[in-house]
């Protein structure tokens, strides 16, 4: 492995890392800086480097189960969960709340893998959701309720969950960015952005673990001895920038809200299609 690629790596990871609860689009990212940039897919292949974009989120994501430990523990009914909670007394998220919220992406996701793969990895696709998106998370702060009756991902009902679940599919096209769809579908049915937040990172746990293992599956065969190192070095590198950016996010998704990623998200968009296409 040639030190230029190993830097390409360590980038495409620190990209990941730092946008992937960002409600921007880690995907999306990652394929605009790639294509403007570094042309993995010469490097290697289109499917290594269709491949790395998203297995290397399990970095991201294993950052989330970190440092969230003890709620992941708690669902699993490993642990009883400690410290305080902004609600004092009541039921806590479960498991099967959670699948709930799953579902709906998940089976989309699996039947529309090789369409997505094959048709919407590229930069003018990514414009796209990323105007699309930024249209969603407007209209959810504009109109999200005055008064938030959610404050805590404890108070999530089944029919919240699959709610958002459902809003979640939109993020299947690369730009929408799955957490922008997520809190933006939270928001909208009366959550405070920061509980919208916490469960778009608990959801994110097993349905990018689930997409990540799913591409390698089918394409195992497509990855070399050469590139394993490549996937290596971006999947330390995901880690450890989203360790360094996850509470970071959580704090200003509460005092922010939306509207400055969706404006972001605009002129990126803007900025591609008027100056690169």
């Amino acid at each position: 492995m040639s030190l230029w690629e190993a830097f390409v790596a360590i980038v495409l990871g620190l990209v990941e890392g730092l946008t992937e609860f960002a409600p921007v689009s880690s995907t999306g990212h990652m394929i605009i800086v790639d294509d403007f940039l570094f042309q993995t897919k010469e490097m290697f292949s289109p499917e290594v480097a269709n491949t790395f974009k998203i297995v290397i989120q399990l970095g991201s994501i294993l950052a989330v189960v970190v440092l969230m430990w003890d709620r992941f523990m708690s669902l699993l009914g490993l642990k009883k969960l400690a410290g305080k909670s902004e609600i004092p007394a009541g039921p806590r998220l479960n498991l099967a709340t959670v699948i709930v919220g799953l579902i709906p992406a998940g089976i989309l996701g699996v039947l529309f893998d090789d369409y997505i793969d094959e048709y919407l990895f590229s930069t003018k696709t990514v414009v796209i959701g990323l105007v699309l998106g930024a249209l969603l998370m407007l209209a959810a702060d504009w109109f999200r309720p005055r008064r938030a009756k959610i404050e805590s991902v404890d108070q999530i009902t089944y029919k919240q969950a699959l709610l958002v679940g459902l809003i979640q599919c939109f993020s299947l096209w690369p730009g929408f960015s799955r957490s922008g769809s997520t809190i933006s579908g939270g928001v909208l049915l009366g959550m405070s952005h920061r509980a919208a937040a916490d469960f778009t990172f608990i959801m994110a746990v097993p349905i990018m673990a689930g997409a990540s293992f799913l591409s390698l599956l089918k394409r195992w065969d497509a990855i070399t001895m050469d590139s394993i190192p490549f996937f290596v070095i971006g999947f330390i590198s995901a880690f450890v920038f989203a360790l360094l950016s996850i509470r970071f996010f959580l704090k200003l998704i509460n005092r922010i809200k939306l509207t400055p990623f969706a404006i972001y998200r605009l002129v990126l968009a803007a900025v591609i299609y008027f100056v690169f296409m």
